[in-house]
């Protein structure tokens, strides 16, 4: 069997950052995910097209097929500090859930003045070219009902969004 559409594909990868720093890995807990859905970076799910079990393979991916450049209108400088209620010490890397027209999203303080702080929203991993490392566990037909979800259930199937 090989990996495609609506199959479901359990990977064990290592994600590193251009330096070769690690990022994430699955440590043994392989990641289920359902193909042809975007529930992978496209990037990833292209290479990932066509596996079969027991491949292996490292692909660095450029930052345009993973998380998408940094958007500049993403960063927010001057947010008053009144923003954070309740936060004590405001400091950089600190992150927040904030409410934005697109719903929730994650931001991330970068900069912090006596008054302001500036958060970036963009994903923590934007602008990156990343390298996976990937072998490949399991492969199986998904259910009805994982294509009517989009996404694959039980054992490493959980969100990323």
């Amino acid at each position: 069997m090989k990996i495609e559409n609506n199959k479901v594909a359990l990977i064990e990868y290592v994600l590193s950052d251009a330096e070769g720093n690690q990022i994430d890995a699955s440590n043994g807990q392989p990641l289920a995910y359902l193909h042809g859905h975007h529930n992978l970076i496209p990037g990833l799910e292209k290479e990932l097209e066509g596996k079969s079990v027991s491949d292996k393979f490292t692909v660095t991916i450029p930052a345009e097929d993973a998380y998408g450049p940094k958007m500049d209108h993403l960063v927010q400088a001057n947010v008053p500090k009144e923003m954070f209620q309740g936060v004590e010490n405001l400091e950089v890397g600190m992150r927040f859930q904030a409410q934005s027209d697109e719903g929730m999203h994650s931001v991330v303080i970068t900069q912090v003045s006596d008054e302001h702080v500036t958060v970036d929203g963009n994903h923590e991993l934007a602008g990156m070219d990343l390298t996976f490392a990937v072998e490949i566990m399991g492969i199986r037909d998904a259910t009805a009902e994982e294509i009517e979800h989009g996404h694959a259930h039980g054992a490493g199937g959980h969100h990323h969004h």
